[in-house]
């Protein structure tokens, strides 16, 4: 044999590492003890708004993003609930928490985040992150509030993608959605219970959806296209610009993307760490939109340190 070693012509197919790969914690948990909720007084009105708590320390404030509930954070509550007090909550018209007595806004739900954390008397070292929809709400809140939090994690955020959308596509957007919720609602719990159908429903937001427990995807599932805030909140998401806000933010802010978004393109990590001053970015291979439950281990490494190093 020559001692010259050439390479195969058809190459194994790249590994996944530690995609999908969970330590299972979540489900050993009782999250029934964890459950709480308080009325918050905000420019959403008086509302009552449900969230889990777990841990002590430092304090670390979770919010999720459009069609989510704190569920969206299950592989990562656990993870630093062993150094931290860990909050998530339920925006309100998502989850468990009720529709406000106001209308949905972006700028509302900024002011709620604020209004929440002084609620459970988070101190200012809070670490605020927030995913998609989230991720821009939480830009919402440290624009109105610069002191209230230590620093700010920007999950795939939502926001500068859908800034531009005309009013006409709104409407238009709005009336197809009317049309075709009730009946993806009505097909859910079908999908759910079958693997292809499973697969193909989540094909928008992770990069691998067989890759991901059955479990996951139906605590993902079961709240999502049901929340009676979602047609509301994605109308008041879409065309909202901050985009000249961005640079007033002075907190330390970590901007984290999963490589293979195809909802909120990666394009748009790039526009938030450019435009947020003293911003980093972090971005982790082969992963989707749910890059915090899809590659849970490197995400909470990655956050971990972040909120180390600048709380």
């Amino acid at each position: 044999m020559s001692g010259t070693e050439t390479a195969p012509e058809n190459p194994p197919p790249p590994t996944h590492d530690d995609y999908g790969v969970s330590d299972g914690e979540w489900l050993r948990i009782d999250w029934r003890e964890r459950l709480h909720a308080v009325t918050v007084d905000s420019a959403l009105g008086e509302t009552e708004v449900s969230y889990v708590e777990m841990g002590e320390g430092p304090a670390v404030l979770f919010v999720h993003g459009l069609g989510g509930s704190w569920r969206n954070w299950l592989e990562n509550i656990p993870h630093f609930a062993r150094n931290h007090r860990v909050v998530a909550l339920d925006l309100p018209g998502f989850g468990a928490s009720p529709m406000p007595p106001l209308p949905l806004s972006m700028k509302a739900y900024g002011n709620l985040i604020v209004k929440f954390a002084d609620q459970l008397d988070l101190d200012s070292e809070t670490a605020l992150v927030g995913h998609s929809m989230g991720g821009f709400i939480a830009t919402e809140a440290v624009i109105q509030a610069p002191e209230r939090f230590s620093s700010l994690t920007l999950v795939a955020a939502a926001g500068i993608t859908f800034a531009t959308i005309p009013q006409s596509r709104k409407e238009i957007t709005r009336t197809a959605l009317k049309l075709v919720l009730p009946l993806a609602q009505s097909r859910l719990e079908r999908n759910l219970g079958r693997k292809r159908l499973r697969s193909a429903s989540f094909k928008g937001i992770i990069a691998h959806p067989s890759m991901i427990s059955r479990e996951m995807l139906w605590e993902l599932g079961s709240y999502g296209i049901k929340s009676p805030g979602l047609l509301q909140a994605a109308y008041a998401l879409a065309g909202y610009d901050t985009r000249d806000r961005l640079g007033d933010i002075t907190l330390p802010t970590m901007v984290i993307w999963g490589n293979q978004d195809r909802l909120v393109p990666v394009a748009a990590a790039y526009s938030y760490e450019r435009r947020i001053p003293h911003s980093e970015l972090h971005l982790i291979d082969d992963s989707g939109h749910m890059v915090q439950l899809e590659r849970a281990s490197s995400f909470n490494e990655i956050l971990e340190d972040f909120i180390s190093r600048k709380n």
